[in-house]
């Protein structure tokens, strides 16, 4: 069975950087694997875990730095990384970042049988990327994943986790999961896996390898622009009291009749 993982680097900082183009600054930033991906991850190795001949290949899709979170990953157990990389990718939207991420795919893995990815990303939460993937490969998905339960007669088993309750669900192969954060601790790196991980080669793929034109890669190849980008800053002005309950009442009746707030009333 071969399972193409998707993970992503996400600024570690809530002091996030702007291009001009009003897309996040990527390189020069420091970061972190997207949370919602440890999840992926720790399904891929469950899966890994339980079934015979499973190989885990990690797509991740950004600048050259993203080398060190693949290394992260393989030391957990997975079995080989492909870093898709090409400043020609730049200011892609998720629109454009699913067709990249399929056509890499499809280069380096064309049989595979499952594809994981989490269900958000912390720096977009948007949701987008991993039903783009689907769809460009046309192929069936299965979103919010809570839990791994079987596979049987060439069938995934899932649990889904819905606001009104669990659903559980069956999805044939190929197809393509989203994972949610799972009831469950992270593996941990053990000092043989890291020692494996730092020996073994990153496969890089550029625009060209995976055969995509430049008028649909990065900020050409998508139709959402951001036009504007700002952190909101709260400037309420707040005061502090220290009253017994009956003066309370009388001075929050006398603030609100100074705002005008009990006129009508």
């Amino acid at each position: 069975m071969k399972i193409a993982l998707c993970i992503k680097q996400v600024p570690d900082t809530t002091d996030i950087k702007w291009t001009e183009n009003n897309t996040i600054q990527r390189e020069g930033v420091e970061s972190i694997i997207n949370p919602y991906d440890i999840y992926a991850t720790e399904l891929a190795l469950s899966i890994k875990s339980e079934i015979n001949d499973v190989h885990i290949t990690v797509f991740t899709m950004g600048p050259l730095q993203a080398e060190g979170m693949l290394r992260k990953v393989l030391a957990l157990g997975c079995d080989d990384a492909v870093l898709i990389s090409d400043k020609k990718f730049a200011g892609s939207d998720t629109y454009a970042t699913g067709l990249t991420l399929s056509r890499a795919i499809r280069t380096v893995l064309p049989d595979f049988d499952l594809i994981i990815c989490g269900q958000f990303a912390v720096d977009g939460d948007t949701a987008q990327t991993g039903p783009n993937i689907a769809n460009f490969l046309d192929i069936p998905q299965v979103t919010y994943v809570k839990n791994f339960e079987k596979i049987e007669n060439n069938k995934l088993f899932l649990t889904r986790e819905l606001e009104d309750g669990l659903e559980f669900v069956s999805v044939d192969f190929p197809a393509l999961v989203c994972v949610l954060q799972r009831d469950i601790d992270p593996h941990r790196a053990t000092i043989r896996g890291i020692m494996n991980a730092s020996k073994k080669q990153i496969k890089r793929c550029s625009i060209s390898d995976i055969c995509l034109s430049v008028e649909k890669a990065g900020i050409k190849g998508s139709p959402t622009y951001v036009s504007k980008a700002f952190r909101n800053v709260s400037s309420h002005n707040a005061e502090k009291f220290k009253l017994r309950k009956e003066d309370s009442v009388k001075l929050l009746m006398d603030k609100l009749n100074d705002l005008g707030v009990l006129n009508d009333v």
